[in-house]
């Protein structure tokens, strides 16, 4: 199953779902490339929906470490939601789930973004 994302708004906030596996090659090129443009054009605010994400290895997590990076750089924040349980337990036993401020919601996340980036 290959990775796809999309981008919809929700509640102002630019949310990107993810569908599929993310791992190392082309699916986290894609998906670093998706979430890196949508950042600039947001103003480093952006919540991505992992309620489909079937599958993370080792290079989906440091894509998702990068980006956190990236936003939190640059003032901004990243919030992750709704991850499936396998993709929860790869999270948690990787110490991350707290560091990448990890939402059971998206609306969750959302709020969450608001209160630290005062995003729209």
């Amino acid at each position: 199953m290959e990775l796809k994302v999309s981008k919809r708004i929700a509640d102002g906030v630019p949310v990107v779902d993810v569908h599929g596996r993310l791992v190392f090659g082309e699916e986290t090129k894609v998906l670093r490339n998706f979430v890196k443009d949508i950042l600039e054009v947001s103003g480093q605010a952006v919540v991505l929906n992992l309620e489909q994400l079937a599958y993370v290895d080792s290079g989906g997590i440091g894509t998702l470490v990068g980006l956190y990076t990236t936003a939190r750089a640059a003032g901004g924040d990243i919030k992750l939601a709704c991850p499936n349980a396998r993709v929860q337990h790869v999270l948690e036993i990787t110490r991350l789930f707290s560091v990448l401020g990890v939402c059971p919601t998206e609306s969750k996340a959302i709020e969450e973004l608001r209160r630290h980036t005062g995003a729209a």
